[in-house]
Protein backbone atom coordinates (compact mmCIF):
# COMPACT_ATOMS: atom_id res chain seq x y z
CA UNK A 1 0.00 0.00 0.00
CA UNK A 2 1.18 3.67 -0.89
CA UNK A 3 0.36 5.69 2.02
CA UNK A 4 0.64 9.87 2.57
CA UNK A 5 0.98 11.15 5.85
CA UNK A 6 0.20 15.25 6.30
CA UNK A 7 2.15 15.84 9.13
CA UNK A 8 4.78 13.91 9.18
CA UNK A 9 7.06 15.81 11.39
CA UNK A 10 4.94 15.96 14.58
CA UNK A 11 4.37 13.51 17.40
CA UNK A 12 2.45 11.21 15.46
CA UNK A 13 2.83 11.22 11.81
CA UNK A 14 6.49 10.77 12.69
CA UNK A 15 5.28 7.55 14.23
CA UNK A 16 2.54 6.68 11.48
CA UNK A 17 5.66 6.92 8.84
CA UNK A 18 7.67 4.07 10.98
CA UNK A 19 4.94 1.96 11.60
CA UNK A 20 3.74 1.97 7.96
CA UNK A 21 7.33 2.00 6.73
CA UNK A 22 7.83 -1.30 9.37
CA UNK A 23 4.99 -3.06 7.98
CA UNK A 24 6.66 -2.75 4.15
CA UNK A 25 4.13 -0.17 3.12
CA UNK A 26 5.67 3.13 0.80
CA UNK A 27 5.07 6.32 2.08
CA UNK A 28 4.81 9.73 1.06
CA UNK A 29 5.60 11.73 3.91
CA UNK A 30 4.51 15.17 3.67
CA UNK A 31 6.53 17.99 6.01
CA UNK A 32 6.14 21.53 5.68
CA UNK A 33 9.73 22.47 5.41
CA UNK A 34 12.90 20.15 4.36
CA UNK A 35 13.61 17.00 5.67
CA UNK A 36 16.77 16.88 6.58
CA UNK A 37 17.05 13.79 8.52
CA UNK A 38 17.00 10.33 7.17
CA UNK A 39 14.49 8.32 6.86
CA UNK A 40 13.10 4.68 6.36
CA UNK A 41 13.45 2.64 3.56
CA UNK A 42 10.49 3.08 1.45
CA UNK A 43 10.10 6.55 2.76
CA UNK A 44 10.11 9.66 -0.23
CA UNK A 45 10.09 13.03 2.03
CA UNK A 46 8.48 16.12 0.27
CA UNK A 47 7.55 19.80 0.93
CA UNK A 48 3.93 20.79 1.06
CA UNK A 49 1.59 22.90 3.54
CA UNK A 50 -1.46 21.11 4.00
CA UNK A 51 -3.63 24.21 3.76
CA UNK A 52 -2.89 24.02 0.01
CA UNK A 53 -5.13 21.80 -1.72
CA UNK A 54 -4.09 21.86 -4.99
CA UNK A 55 -0.54 21.01 -4.08
CA UNK A 56 -1.78 18.37 -1.21
CA UNK A 57 -4.27 16.42 -4.36
CA UNK A 58 -1.30 16.50 -6.45
CA UNK A 59 0.75 14.57 -3.65
CA UNK A 60 -2.21 12.25 -2.59
CA UNK A 61 -3.02 11.00 -6.39
CA UNK A 62 -1.10 7.43 -6.46
CA UNK A 63 -1.73 6.77 -3.11
CA UNK A 64 -4.01 4.43 -1.66
CA UNK A 65 -4.44 6.10 1.40
CA UNK A 66 -3.90 9.43 3.41
CA UNK A 67 -3.39 10.08 7.09
CA UNK A 68 -3.94 13.70 8.17
CA UNK A 69 -1.51 14.36 11.26
CA UNK A 70 -1.04 17.63 11.46
CA UNK A 71 -1.78 19.38 14.77
CA UNK A 72 -2.12 23.23 15.23
CA UNK A 73 0.50 25.46 17.20
CA UNK A 74 -0.46 26.74 20.35
CA UNK A 75 -1.99 29.64 19.67
CA UNK A 76 -3.53 28.62 16.49
CA UNK A 77 -6.37 26.18 17.48
CA UNK A 78 -8.86 27.53 15.58
CA UNK A 79 -6.84 26.95 12.08
CA UNK A 80 -7.68 23.41 12.29
CA UNK A 81 -10.62 23.19 10.63
CA UNK A 82 -9.22 25.22 7.92
CA UNK A 83 -6.38 22.85 7.43
CA UNK A 84 -8.40 19.52 7.88
CA UNK A 85 -10.90 20.92 5.22
CA UNK A 86 -8.13 21.84 2.54
CA UNK A 87 -6.88 18.12 3.15
CA UNK A 88 -10.55 16.51 2.52
CA UNK A 89 -11.09 18.42 -0.38
CA UNK A 90 -7.45 17.57 -1.97
CA UNK A 91 -8.50 13.67 -0.90
CA UNK A 92 -11.74 14.27 -2.78
CA UNK A 93 -9.89 15.22 -5.47
CA UNK A 94 -7.81 12.31 -5.89
CA UNK A 95 -10.29 10.44 -4.91
CA UNK A 96 -8.47 8.76 -1.85
CA UNK A 97 -9.71 7.68 1.55
CA UNK A 98 -8.27 9.96 4.54
CA UNK A 99 -8.12 8.98 8.15
CA UNK A 100 -7.93 12.27 9.97
CA UNK A 101 -6.25 11.53 12.82
CA UNK A 102 -8.35 14.17 15.70
CA UNK A 103 -9.11 14.75 19.30
CA UNK A 104 -10.65 13.22 22.61
CA UNK A 105 -13.35 16.31 22.84
CA UNK A 106 -16.33 14.90 20.39
CA UNK A 107 -16.21 11.58 22.48
CA UNK A 108 -18.67 10.46 25.01
CA UNK A 109 -18.22 10.30 28.87
CA UNK A 110 -18.24 6.75 30.15
CA UNK A 111 -21.52 6.63 31.83
CA UNK A 112 -23.05 9.79 30.83
CA UNK A 113 -24.10 9.92 26.87
CA UNK A 114 -25.57 12.92 27.31
CA UNK A 115 -22.28 15.16 27.77
CA UNK A 116 -18.88 15.26 25.48
CA UNK A 117 -15.34 15.08 26.98
CA UNK A 118 -14.84 18.70 25.15
CA UNK A 119 -17.00 19.92 28.19
CA UNK A 120 -15.72 18.25 31.23
CA UNK A 121 -12.97 19.56 33.24
CA UNK A 122 -11.79 15.63 34.48
CA UNK A 123 -10.40 15.07 30.82
CA UNK A 124 -9.70 18.61 29.40
CA UNK A 125 -7.94 21.20 31.97
CA UNK A 126 -8.03 24.71 30.99
CA UNK A 127 -5.08 24.87 29.11
CA UNK A 128 -6.09 22.42 26.42
CA UNK A 129 -9.63 23.59 26.40
CA UNK A 130 -8.93 25.96 22.84
CA UNK A 131 -7.88 22.40 21.08
CA UNK A 132 -10.30 19.94 22.38
CA UNK A 133 -12.79 22.51 21.06
CA UNK A 134 -10.56 22.88 17.73
CA UNK A 135 -10.71 19.32 17.64
CA UNK A 136 -14.86 18.96 18.18
CA UNK A 137 -15.50 21.79 15.49
CA UNK A 138 -12.66 19.45 13.12
CA UNK A 139 -15.09 16.65 13.43
CA UNK A 140 -18.22 18.57 12.36
CA UNK A 141 -15.92 19.56 9.45
CA UNK A 142 -15.53 16.22 8.54
CA UNK A 143 -18.97 15.14 9.02
CA UNK A 144 -20.40 18.21 6.68
CA UNK A 145 -17.67 17.18 3.64
CA UNK A 146 -17.95 15.03 0.52
CA UNK A 147 -14.51 13.20 0.92
CA UNK A 148 -14.13 9.67 2.00
CA UNK A 149 -13.42 10.56 5.86
CA UNK A 150 -12.76 8.30 8.62
CA UNK A 151 -12.45 10.18 12.04
CA UNK A 152 -9.89 8.74 14.91
CA UNK A 153 -10.34 10.51 17.95
CA UNK A 154 -7.69 9.39 20.60
CA UNK A 155 -8.19 9.02 24.45
CA UNK A 156 -7.56 11.81 26.62
CA UNK A 157 -3.74 11.49 27.22
CA UNK A 158 -1.50 10.80 23.66
CA UNK A 159 1.76 11.00 24.84
CA UNK A 160 5.58 9.38 23.46
CA UNK A 161 5.94 6.08 25.45
CA UNK A 162 6.42 2.63 23.96
CA UNK A 163 5.01 0.45 21.37
CA UNK A 164 3.10 -2.53 23.00
CA UNK A 165 1.44 -3.66 19.47
CA UNK A 166 -2.14 -3.36 21.95
CA UNK A 167 -4.58 -1.43 22.35
CA UNK A 168 -8.70 -1.42 22.89
CA UNK A 169 -10.87 0.10 20.21
CA UNK A 170 -14.53 1.48 20.55
CA UNK A 171 -16.49 3.91 18.39
CA UNK A 172 -17.75 7.45 20.04
CA UNK A 173 -17.20 7.05 23.59
CA UNK A 174 -13.97 7.67 25.84
CA UNK A 175 -12.03 4.25 26.51
CA UNK A 176 -11.19 4.59 30.27
CA UNK A 177 -9.12 2.20 32.36
CA UNK A 178 -10.14 0.35 35.80
CA UNK A 179 -8.48 3.33 37.32
CA UNK A 180 -10.81 5.88 35.36
CA UNK A 181 -7.73 7.10 33.40
CA UNK A 182 -7.93 7.57 29.72
CA UNK A 183 -4.52 7.30 27.77
CA UNK A 184 -2.35 5.83 24.59
CA UNK A 185 1.24 6.17 23.93
CA UNK A 186 1.61 7.74 20.38
CA UNK A 187 3.39 4.69 18.77
CA UNK A 188 0.42 2.11 19.66
CA UNK A 189 -2.30 5.10 18.54
CA UNK A 190 0.14 4.55 15.21
CA UNK A 191 -0.62 0.94 14.86
CA UNK A 192 -4.51 1.82 15.38
CA UNK A 193 -3.85 3.68 12.37
CA UNK A 194 -2.15 0.85 10.05
CA UNK A 195 -4.73 -1.47 11.31
CA UNK A 196 -7.48 0.82 10.21
CA UNK A 197 -6.07 1.53 7.22
CA UNK A 198 -5.03 -2.21 6.39
CA UNK A 199 -8.71 -4.01 7.50
CA UNK A 200 -11.39 -0.88 7.88
CA UNK A 201 -13.16 -1.75 11.07
CA UNK A 202 -16.51 -0.02 8.96
CA UNK A 203 -17.27 3.22 11.46
CA UNK A 204 -16.36 6.45 10.42
CA UNK A 205 -15.74 7.86 14.43
CA UNK A 206 -13.92 5.39 16.24
CA UNK A 207 -11.60 6.02 18.99
CA UNK A 208 -8.87 3.37 20.64
CA UNK A 209 -7.19 3.28 24.29
CA UNK A 210 -5.41 0.93 27.01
Amino acid sequence: MKIAVAGAAGMVGSRVVSEAAGRGHDLVAIFRRERRAALPPGVTAVEGDANDSDRMSGLFHGTDAIVAATRPAPGHETTAVMTTTALLDAAATAGRRILVVGGAAPLRIPGHPDRLVVDSPEYVPRQWRAIAAASAAQLDACRAHRADWVYLSPPAVLEPGHRTGEYRRGTTTLITGADGTSRISAEDLAVAVLDELETPGGNRHFTVGY
